[in-house]
């Protein structure tokens, strides 16, 4: 992060559009433009990944697969346009709600849509760019398809509780169902395709314009996963295979009780002697994906919160030592240290700034911190910024601005806040304060969620840690953002010498 810049932060499922759920469709690359007037150079996402649909959450951080995409972001649009669907097709739709996604009717529907694509793509005779990614992808394709069949076919039972053959992958038993499930299997493989084929071409499109992108790789993945289910020697597992230690941290900002993610802890000992090759393997893909890569729980690499399957919360848990230098000096044979941001939020250990330090790696500060404490102490407190570092107003995980000034910032924080302003303000203006403050900081990236840029209120926010409802489905409207909007955010960008 060698120049300065600024970027926003807005998840694909928050675009507008007029399937329920944002996805690669126009409304994407009209955001696209709109980056390129307010004089934009990067759009940070989340992951990409299909979310496990329960009840409760559908967070892109729980996700099906490490390098699968979810096929809810496939732009009906688009399929028409690529001819693999008729006007007829799309033209019938349910009433989605605009504000909010409704991911099971979004689901639902792309699942009928999908069903004729795939019948007209059948009728296809040569299929060369289908094959192409089928080559390049081979290595975790199959085992992705092959395990969603499988979860169907077992009724979305957890693959612990296949048959034992099925669970452990025996050679014969999968040889047989596969050719039984063999339709479902091609089906899965193709929707990947028509996934990838659609993002690169909108990643081509932010590219061309001199728009960078930024994704996001959860730390953990999921136990209901392809990963889990194709490797399991690389997770603490038992002898059945299910989970002997679960993912989480301590008590926090967020949480009192600490936060209980539920993920699989990984086998540190097992990856080193592979050479971290699943690791490699997932971060090349990733970085075929985006230009930059966000990782998540960063300080997990040198210490992970640890405990034991079957708590009811986190805080019985302990800190365990993670692979540390080891790792990093693997990765950054292969990649430069250039291509990543580490999240260092939450309860960094000399340890962990050490091993930031050594690699000059790229953190982050949050503005929204940047009011409590010490200000002496506080790393988010915009006197304490540093030039390698991404600042954000706020995190997917933070209340909005005008939600954290009405719900959540104390006095003393309004009073820190008003000091560094010279003057108090109205509170329809402390979204632009803030993000003036921002601009104004020596960091040399400045992401802004798009949900600031707006001035929305906690309504729009993406996502409560520690709360189990009510997430990840915030959504753009299609006339939010305004020339006025526009023309003020590319006024604050260029004053600041980020444009």
């Amino acid at each position: 992060m060698k120049n300065r810049a600024c970027g926003i932060l807005l998840h694909i499922t928050s675009l507008p559009s007029k399937y329920g759920i944002g996805d690669f469709g126009p409304e994407a690359y009209k955001f696209v433009d709109f980056l390129v007037r307010a004089r934009q150079s990067y759009w940070q996402l989340l992951p990409l990944s299909m979310p496990i649909l329960t009840q409760n959450s559908y967070s892109p951080y729980n996700g099906l697969s490490a390098f699968a995409g979810n096929t809810s972001l496939i732009s009906p649009e688009l399929l028409y346009r690529q001819g693999f669907l008729t006007r007829k097709d799309i033209r019938n739709r349910p009433a989605f709600p605009k504000a909010r996604v409704n991911y099971r009717l979004a689901a639902s529907y792309k699942t009928k849509l999908f069903s004729a694509a795939l019948k007209h793509f059948k009728t296809v005779s040569k299929k060369p760019d289908y094959e192409s990614f089928y080559s390049k992808n081979k290595s975790w394709l199959e085992d992705y398809a092959t395990f969603i069949a499988l979860r169907r076919h077992f009724r979305r039972h957890l693959w612990c509780d296949w048959p034992t053959e099925f669970r452990d992958k025996n050679t014969h038993a999968l040889k047989s169902i596969k050719t039984q499930l063999y339709e479902v299997i091609e089906r899965e493989k193709f929707l990947q395709y028509l996934f990838f084929k659609q993002w690169f071409g909108l990643k081509r499109y932010c590219n061309r314009l001199g728009i960078s992108m930024i994704g996001d790789i959860p730390f953990y993945v999921a136990y209901d996963s392809a990963d889990l289910w194709t490797h399991p020697e690389i997770f603490k597992l038992t002898g059945t295979k299910k989970p002997r230690f679960v993912s989480g941290v301590p008590p926090d900002y967020f949480s009192q009780a600490g936060q209980l993610w539920g993920n699989p802890i990984y086998n540190w000992q097992v990856l080193k002697d592979t050479g971290y090759s699943w690791w490699i393997q997932r971060i090349k893909h990733n970085l075929t994906l985006f230009d930059i890569i966000r990782i998540d729980h960063f300080r997990g690499f040198i210490a992970y919160w640890q405990v034991p399957a079957g708590c009811k919360t986190a805080r019985n848990g302990k800190w365990v030592k993670g692979p540390k230098e080891n790792f990093f000096n693997k990765l950054f044979k292969r990649f430069p240290s250039s291509s990543f941001i580490v999240e260092d939020l939450g309860y960094i250990t000399d340890d962990v700034r050490a091993v930031i330090e050594k690699f000059q790696l790229c953190g982050m500060r949050v503005l929204q911190f940047g009011f409590d404490g010490d200000s002496a102490e506080n790393p988010h407190c915009l006197d304490n910024h540093v030039e390698n570092s991404v600042v954000y107003t706020g995190t997917h995980d933070n209340n909005t601005i005008i939600g954290w000034f009405e719900k959540e910032a104390k006095s003393e924080q309004k009073k820190k806040l008003y000091d560094y302003l010279g003057r108090r303000i109205p509170t329809g203006q402390v979204h632009w304060e803030l993000i003036r403050l921002a601009m104004s900081s020596v960091g040399n990236l400045v992401i802004i969620p798009m949900q600031d840029v707006l001035g929305l209120g906690e309504q729009a926010r993406m996502n409560r840690p520690a709360v189990p409802t009510g997430n990840w489905s915030w959504r753009l409207g299609p006339r939010q953002t305004t020339q006025t909007i526009t023309r003020e955010l590319a006024k604050l960008t260029k004053n600041s010498g980020r444009a």
